[in-house]
Parts: C-alpha cells; structure tokens; sequence
C-alpha cells in the first residue's frame, strides 16, 4: 500500500523503485504514490537521518538509504527491484549498466518489469551525454523561443514545461501505460521519456497552427502568446495583474461591455490583426485606472474569462481552490498543492509527509532482500547502507 491515510487510490498493489534523482523523476513517484502506487524511494548513505529539502515532492513514499555503488548495495536493490512493477530512474544514459543496475539485469530477474527511464537528451542522439537543464531543453525543443513578450528576450517558465509538463507526467503516463500493457500481456519493458521530446509533444496544437499559417514563429503577435489583445495580462492601478482570455466572440463582447468599449470602432474587428496593437494599448490604459481585485470584482459573473493573477500564497487562498480542496496544508507547515486528478470509485487517500531519509532502510531490505537485520546493521557499519 501506498503511505497514505486510508492507502486508497488507482494504484494500490503497484510498488515502484525509485532511484534517487531530482525534479522530473521524483515528480513521477510523486504522482504515482499520490494515486495510490506504493513508491520506494532510494537515497544515498550520506544522507541518512536528514530531512529531505524537498518536502512536498518527495511525499508519500518509503525512504531506503543505499549506496549503489557498492556491489552490496547494488545487489540489495537488485533484489528490491526483483519485486517490484516498476522502477524509475533519473541518471545518464549508461550509468545503471555501470551499475549492474540496467534494465537488461533487471528485466531478465523479472520480466514482466516496466524499467522508467527519465533523462533531458533521451538514451540516444548526439547530446545523450551531455549535462543539462531545463532551459536547455525546452530551448532546444522550440518552447522557449515561443515564450517572451514582443520584441524581448525568452522567459524561463519556472522549469514546467521541461521538468515536470514533458518530463515527469511524461514519465508517469509511459509507467501506467507500460504497466496495463504488462498486466494484460505479461511482457515488461523500457520506457525511455526524454524532456526534448516530451516539451516537443507539448508543442503539437502550436506546431498545427504554425503548418497551416495561422502562427508566426515569432513571440508575442500570436493568438496564444501575448500578441492577442484579448489574451493577455495587463496591470492594474496597483501594479497587480488580471489575465484576460476572452476568444471567443461571446466573451469578447462581455469584455468590451464590461469595460464600456463596444462602440469604440477599432474593437470591431476582433481577428484583425493590424489594430491589435492599437487595442492592446487602449485596454492597457483602462486596466490601469483601477486595482487588479476591484476589477475582479467588477468581472466576476460577467462570463468575461477574466481573472486576477494570484501569487503563490494567494492562489491557496481563493475561496474557489478552498472550495474544490485544490491545496492542502503540510506537515511542513506551508500549503502544497493536493494529489489530483480526482476519481470516484478509487479515490486516493491523503499522502504522508516525506520521510526522513532511509528511515525505512532495515524494514523494507529485510521484508524485500532477505537480509536479516544483522546483515543490514553489518552493512550500515560499513557504510553501504544508511
């Protein structure tokens, strides 16, 4: 069972492996234990006794502290993963096969294995060996090109898009999807999930746009990036921000009707793109005569798609998020965000917080490797495990 109150959700009964790593990887295991998937996480020796630094993203799992570069320690694992549905991991193409840890070793001992492989480059190509990053990939895949205001420089997306949008949801679907594909024929596999290619696939409704014309491969004068003046973010007296989607043409009269501008001859022409920038200026100036929550109040149930850009802590806060229970609060005293989506007939229960690293060490190698607890206190000594 997963750790969570009640061990409910549409993952009970699977366990995965998870081998250390940062970002898109642990987002993975973050979301597989969140629905349910019991998630064993592997950490480094060193690191036993210490809380995590990342408590919202490591929650829900059993924590297991092992060095895999000791031949001990590798074997333990391979033994852990010989019982397990699936495993993820998030390190250069080769170094689980240095390791004795590559998916080779480990489906031969259990065939029916989904082996996650979570890496920037892919396992092959011309960069597979590269070091990297987010921005790195997403600006390789085309994405951050397309995100910056007219004539100005690309904007980091925090690291959504690479990270976590193409990376760790990538990874996840490719688990589940492996996983009914092993459960119905008995047949594991490698599922290898590449930010450059999962940022790309994010793309696919752009790149559609982009080969029938109707988009620019410039930023900031399309449709959906800024360029449109009734999709767009404008300040307000208070140097707040609202956010305005009104496409269709139902809710761009509402937005015109709203702020007094349905007779002003250069909003008649919605689509014309020539007077966009004389729109975008006019809207400017009256977005900023008053403060972004009196124009939320003003909108709110115009069916006008607009809407104030929250901060962090004022997003767990709107009464609609309080509502639908979109954030929680932690164990780590702050809010993060609740395990989504929801389901109705396998609900997931509410996730532990993260563990204290390798506090379930003993526990779970004794249950899963047939080590007896000597064993374990004996590899603890000499460092191997923690």
């Amino acid at each position: 069972m997963s750790p969570a109150d009640g061990g409910g959700g549409p993952l009970a009964g699977v366990r995965v492996v998870e081998l250390g790593g940062l970002g898109p990887g642990p987002f993975c295991g973050m979301v597989l234990a969140d629905l349910g998937a019991e998630v064993i996480r592997v950490d480094r020796p060193a690191e036993a006794g210490e809380e995590t630094r990342h408590p919202v993203i490591h929650r829900g799992r059993t924590s297991v502290a092992v060095d895999l570069k000791h031949p001990e320690g590798a074997g333990a694992v391979r033994q852990l993963i010989a019982g397990a549905d699936a495993v993820i991991e998030g390190f250069r193409p080769g170094a689980m096969e240095r390791l004795g840890l590559g998916p080779d070793v480990c489906l031969a001992a259990n065939p029916t294995l989904v082996y996650g492989r979570m890496t920037g480059w892919g396992q092959d190509g011309p960069l597979a060996q590269e070091p990297g990053h987010d921005i790195n990939y997403i600006a390789l895949a085309g994405a951050l090109h397309a995100i910056a205001p007219t004539g100005g420089d690309p904007v980091p997306p925090i690291n959504l898009v690479g990270d976590f949008g193409g990376g760790g949801m990538l990874l996840a679907l490719g688990l589940v999807s492996a996983l009914l594909h092993a459960r119905t024929i008995g047949e594991g596999q490698v599922v290898d999930a590449a930010m450059t290619d999962g940022t790309a696939l994010l793309l696919a409704m752009t790149y559609g746009f982009l080969s029938r014309g109707d988009w620019e491969d410039k930023p900031g004068v399309n449709l959906l990036d800024g360029g449109a003046p009734f999709y767009a973010v404008y300040r307000c007296a208070d140097d707040k921000h609202v956010a305005v989607g009104a496409i269709e043409p139902q809710f761009y009269a509402a937005l015109l009707g709203v702020l007094g501008l349905s007779q002003e001859p250069e909003f008649a022409r919605q689509r014309d793109r020539e007077t966009w920038p004389a729109m975008k200026g006019r809207l400017a100036r009256v977005f900023a005569t008053r403060t972004r929550d009196e124009w939320a109040a003003t909108f709110e149930g115009q069916g006008a798609c607009v809407t104030p850009v929250l901060s962090l802590a004022e997003a767990a806060e709107h009464p609609h998020n309080i509502a639908r229970g979109t954030f929680r609060r932690g164990a780590h005293a702050g809010h993060e965000p609740a395990p989504a989506p929801r389901f109705g007939a396998t609900p997931a229960g509410e996730p532990l917080p993260a563990p204290v690293i390798g506090a379930h060490t003993t526990e779970i190698l004794a249950k899963a490797t047939g080590l007896t607890r000597a064993d374990i206190e004996t590899l603890r000594e000499r460092g191997v495990v923690g």
